[in-house]
C-alpha cells in the first residue's frame, strides 16, 4: 500500500506511522484481514474471495472460535484486524466480534460494499469503536451496478457512505482498477469530494477468485502509468486547495518506485528522503506486514494470494503458524530476493520493491518466483 498523499504532498495519517516508522520486518507483526463469511448480498466480478448470496456458512468460525482468535491476534501483536467478506455486515454476530476486537485494543477496520449499512448499523459501528470503514465503488451508477451485477447497488452504496459519515464514522472509498472503468476516475475523485470522504484507495485488478474471469481487464502497462500519473496530479491539486485527503494505491509495488522517479524528473525537493521512506516500506509485504485468515480458518500471506495455504487456526494458533522459522514458505517470503529470478532479479529497484507482487507474478508464469508481469516500468528505468 503507497501513499501518495504522504509520500508526495507530506500528509500524514495514522496508516503511514505504520508504514513509514522502519520496523525491522523480521519483528513487525501482520495487519490480519479476516473474511469472516463467504456470504455476500452482491456478486461481483472481481470478487477475490468469490462470495455470493447463495454461500453456505457451516464453515464459519463460530463466535467462540472468533474470540479466541481475538484473543490469540492481540496477545500476538496484532496492531489491525480487518473485517472483510464476503460481505461482514451479513454475519449475525459481526458486531460483538468487532466490539470484542476493539476491547483488547486493536485497531478495527470495516470493510463493505456499503449497501446494508443504516442508520442503526452506522451508529453501532460508532459505538463499539471502529476505527475506519472502506467502501467499495467502482465509478460513476451504470459501471458500479455492472460490476456489482445488481441494478440500484450504486445508490444503495451512496446511501451508505452518507450514512456513515453522518454517524461520524471515518470512511474511505475503494476502487479497482480496470478498462472498464478508468474513464470514472475523475467522479471517483469528485465523489469523495462532493460526499465528504477523506480517503480513497485506488487498487490494481488481482486475478484472483472471480478477478481471474475478467483478467482481460488489466489495465496495459502505458494505461497504469496514466492512471499513476493522473492519481498524483489529483493528489497534488487537492493539496494546494488545502485538502487533506489521504491517497493511496494498492497492489503494485512498482507505484513507488515510478513516483520516486517523477519526483527525480521534477527535481522535487523530498524525491530523495521519500526514497528512504520506500526502502522502510514499499514491497509485498505479503507474508510479513500483511495475513489473511478465511472464514473456516485457513491463513494465506495475503487477501488475494488463495492459492497459498500456511496453516489454519482451528488446528493451530495463528500466533504459531505465523513464524517463519517453522514455515518455509514464510520464509522464503521474508528472504524472497534470494528467490526472485528474471527481469525483476536484475531491477536496480529489487532491495526496494522485492519483486512486486508475488501472487499475480505466480498467477500469470505458474512460477512463485518469475518476475511480476504487472510491473510497468521501462527497461531504461530499472538498469
Amino acid at each position: 500500500m503507497l501513499s501518495i498523499s504522504k509520500l508526495y504532498c507530506g500528509n500524514e495519517e495514522y496508516g503511514d506511522i505504520l508504514r513509514y516508522r522502519g520496523i525491522h520486518s523480521a519483528s513487525k507483526k501482520p495487519i490480519v484481514v479476516w473474511n469472516v463469511t463467504s456470504r455476500c448480498n452482491l456478486a461481483c466480478t472481481h470478487c477475490y474471495a468469490d462470495a455470493s448470496s447463495c454461500a453456505k456458512n457451516s464453515f464459519d468460525l463460530s463466535t467462540d472460535e472468533g474470540k479466541a482468535l481475538i484473543d490469540d491476534l492481540s496477545a500476538f501483536g496484532v496492531p489491525v484486524l480487518l473485517f472483510s467478506g464476503g460481505e461482514p455486515l451479513m454475519r449475525e454476530d459481526i458486531f460483538e466480534l468487532i466490539a470484542y476486537a476493539a476491547s483488547k485494543g486493536m485497531r478495527t477496520v470495516l470493510s463493505s460494499n456499503g449497501t446494508l449499512v443504516d442508520k442503526t448499523k452506522a451508529e453501532t459501528l460508532k459505538k463499539i469503536g471502529i476505527s475506519y470503514v472502506g467502501i467499495s465503488i467502482d465509478g460513476r451508477e451504470e459501471t458500479h451496478d455492472k460490476f456489482r451485477c445488481h441494478r440500484g447497488a450504486f445508490k444503495e452504496t451512496i446511501q451508505g457512505i452518507r450514512t456513515c459519515v453522518e454517524a461520524g464514522l471515518k470512511v474511505g472509498l475503494r476502487c479497482t482498477m480496470n478498462k472498464d472503468n478508468l474513464k470514472d476516475m475523475p467522479f471517483i475523485f469528485d465523489l469523495m469530494e462532493k460526499e465528504c470522504v477523506p480517503r480513497i484507495c485506488f487498487y490494481h485488478l488481482i486475478s484472483s477468485g472471480r478477478g481471474a474471469s475478467i483478467s482481460d481487464k488489466e489495465l496495459s502497462l502505458n494505461e497504469k502509468r496514466d492512471a499513476l500519473n493522473y492519481i498524483i496530479d489529483k493528489s497534488s491539486e487537492l493539496y494546494r486547495r488545502g485538502s487533506n485527503n489521504e491517497i493511496l494505491t494498492v497492489a503494485n509495488h512498482c507505484d513507488g518506485i515510478f513516483l520516486y522517479l517523477r519526483m527525480k524528473r521534477e527535481n522535487h525537493p523530498e524525491a530523495d528522503k521519500i526514497l528512504g521512506f520506500l526502502k522502510m516500506n514499499s514491497s509485498d509485504s505479503s507474508g510479513i506486514g500483511i495475513s489473511s485468515i478465511n472464514w473456516d480458518g485457513e491463513v494465506y500471506p495475503d487477501q488475494f494470494w488463495r492459492t497459498r495455504i500456511i496453516g489454519n487456526v482451528r488446528k493451530e494458533k495463528f500466533s504459531s503458524i505465523w513464524d517463519s522459522s517453522k514455515n518455509e514458505m514464510l520464509d522464503r517470503l521474508l528472504n524472497r530476493r534470494k528467490y526472485i529470478t528474471g527481469r525483476c532479479s536484475r531491477c536496480k529497484f529489487l532491495e526496494i520493491c522485492g519483486g512486486n507482487f508475488r501472487a499475480r507474478a505466480e498467477y500469470y508464469t505458474g512460477d512463485t518466483w518469475a518476475s511480476d508481469p504487472g510491473c510497468y516500468l521501462y527497461d531504461e528505468e530499472i538498469s
